[in-house]
């Protein structure tokens, strides 16, 4: 019985194949992986949620850089904001960029510097959202997970 040359080669056709990338896109999300790092080593909760939704802006923007058609949509007046970009290009990333959008105004007063405006809880949780959003980018994108860094640890 002859094998198929596909498999010959090593290769299966069926298998998905990882797809081309723009090198900016890749930067964007290699930036929201060490923020991401950046952001479980703050001391203060107010920073850790500042880097990890910056972070997790940084995913959304690698997916609308890679997703969007140069010229497609008419020139607007004002400018929309990535979290309202994503879910026209990404629909399936649309509840996150509701929620995203929606920590915008609670990532400024932490950038601001009003000491109640983020708990520990809202961080952390806001961490792990941002992690799972950066997979969810990845995988929407065709790019191979990478682990995330390790904790950046003051030596």
């Amino acid at each position: 019985m002859s094998t198929p040359m596909s498999e010959q080669a090593g290769g299966d056709r069926s298998a998905p194949r990882p797809r081309r990338v723009a090198p900016s896109a890749l930067a964007l999300l290699e930036s929201a992986r060490y923020g991401l790092a950046a952001a479980g080593s703050e001391a203060s909760p107010g920073a850790r949620y500042v880097s990890a939704h910056l972070a997790a802006l940084r995913a959304a923007a690698a997916v609308v850089t890679v997703r969007s058609q140069p010229g497609a949509a008419p020139r607007r007046r004002k400018p929309l904001s990535v979290w309202e970009l994503l879910p026209k290009v990404e629909p399936t990333l649309s509840e996150w960029a509701a929620f995203f959008a929606a920590g915008a105004a609670k990532r400024a007063a932490a950038e601001a510097g009003l000491p109640r405006a983020v708990s520990w809880q809202e961080a952390d949780d806001l961490l792990r959202d941002a992690e799972t959003f950066l997979s969810l980018a990845e995988e929407a994108l065709g790019v191979p997970a990478q682990p995330l860094l390790p904790l950046l640890t003051a030596g």
